[in-house]
């Protein structure tokens, strides 16, 4: 988790990468759905490209310079994962008076989703039953 955080482990990154996994890829559209100076939004998409999260590519319109746009990796979009899992748990421990913030759902069955543990099976594990075995002290 401590490397984890070192990337998106702060309120801007981690809403960068929000709004990245809801399809934003240009600076200007972080910028404005943010509200983030300049500065600091240079400075942490730099840090998520250096943590793998983002890949930088240019785009050009027509009649304009090529600029960069911002893109999930693979890693990137796995945070999916966590980012879920943190919404539902925010929905379900503090819930928002005029409902939940998101829904997640199958796009192939429009059926609900929800984040959990499985075992390699596929069959779910009740959190109580959930062990986690650390593989080296923690700091």
């Amino acid at each position: 988790m401590e490397r984890t955080l070192e990337f998106v482990g702060d309120r801007w990154a981690m809403l960068i990468v929000r709004n990245a996994l809801l399809g934003a890829t240009r600076f200007s559209d972080f910028q404005e759905k943010l509200g983030i100076a300049t500065d600091l939004l240079s400075g942490r998409l730099a840090k998520l490209i250096e943590g793998g999260i983002l890949e930088r590519r240019s785009y050009r319109e027509p009649g304009c310079r090529s600029r960069p746009s911002y893109h999930l990796t693979p890693a990137g979009k796995e945070l999916l994962i966590a980012f879920g899992a943190l919404q539902q748990w925010g929905d379900r421990n503090c819930p928002p008076s005029d409902g939940p913030s998101a829904i997640r759902r199958s796009r192939s069955t429009g059926r609900s989703l929800r984040i959990g543990y499985y075992d390699d099976t596929g069959e779910p594990a009740d959190l109580d039953d959930v062990e986690v075995v650390y593989m080296r002290p923690l700091n």
